[in-house]
């Protein structure tokens, strides 16, 4: 099964460390067609990466709210409409998502698997 993702799209991410979410984007972003390594933006805390789309990847733990997330651009990358939006620890900037943002949540099972359970109209409306 596949799918296409169109730009203006707001992924945001939820789980413990070491859940996956690094990892999803990882995917996520080898489907757009970036060959470039993917690395958690921890310190930096957006990364930018070209291919069949603009991935803007967001680390918001270090961020204290959404006054920080808004100082350094967040909505100009919210709203870039050549480009998707994924957000680490989005819980952290809560109130400055959008509406229709996709909301994946991850859970690191007890056998040490992962759950992964992800709402939001934008991408159930993409799946057949």
């Amino acid at each position: 099964m596949g799918f296409s993702v169109s730009g203006g799209l707001v992924i945001a991410l939820r789980g413990g460390l070491g859940a996956g979410k690094t990892t999803f984007t990882k995917g996520f972003a080898r489907g757009l067609g970036i060959e470039e390594e993917v690395t958690s933006p921890t310190y930096t805390i957006v990364s930018e990466y070209e291919g069949r789309l603009r991935l803007h990847h967001v680390d918001a733990y270090r961020l204290s709210g959404s006054e920080d997330f808004d100082s350094i651009g967040g909505e100009d990358l919210l709203s870039d409409s050549g480009g998707v939006c994924v957000i680490e620890w989005s819980e952290r900037i809560e109130d400055t998502l959008p509406p229709d943002a996709v909301v994946a949540e991850f859970e690191i099972r007890e056998d040490g698997g992962r759950l992964l359970r992800i709402e939001g109209r934008a991408l159930e409306e993409l799946i057949p």
